[in-house]
């Protein structure tokens, strides 16, 4: 059984947005569909694969299964939010200069874990990143790349 819709107040990549929507609705589903906000995608729908993750209060969260009500007055970021267009997020940029997006489709969620992970460690060691993403899937087998990539963002963060 769904609630009747109700007008929400989100935080989002410090705004204040409003959606128009059902209180049980995907965080996810509140993001892409509402706020036109395609960054988190949708893999699995079961909180197992990462490709949807954003950040809320500066931690890691799948936004598949967290419904829009338990984050009212949180703060979320997304990737687009997560530095501006002519500033890159040093692991954004490192992971340009590793080459460690393959397809890309579960990029946005890894590169917000290891944001949040270079957030709260700033020096982490390669088994603290490894670690760090194990939650998020990658099909294409660019891990290896992308803990090369969160590494060298450690090593050049005002770069």
């Amino acid at each position: 059984m769904t609630s009747a819709p109700a007008v929400i107040t989100l935080r989002v990549n410090g705004a204040e947005r409003e959606v128009h929507t059902e209180p049980d609705t995907s965080l996810l589903t509140a993001l892409r569909n509402h706020l036109g906000l395609t960054g988190a995608r949708f893999g699995c729908g079961l909180s197992l694969c990462g490709s949807c993750t954003v950040l809320v209060d500066g931690d890691p969260v799948y936004a598949c299964d967290t419904p829009v009500w338990s984050v009212r007055g949180r703060a979320i970021t997304t990737v687009e939010g997560l530095a501006g267009p002519d500033r890159p997020h040093a692991v954004q940029r490192a992971f340009i200069a590793e080459q460690a997006a393959q397809c890309g489709y579960c990029v946005s969620g890894i590169v917000l874990r290891a944001a949040a992970l270079l957030e709260r460690e700033p020096q982490p060691d390669e088994a603290r990143v490894r670690e760090a993403l194990d939650p998020s899937l990658c099909r294409c087998g660019a891990h290896n790349r992308m803990v090369r990539a969160v590494l060298r963002a450690a090593e050049d963060r005002d770069g």
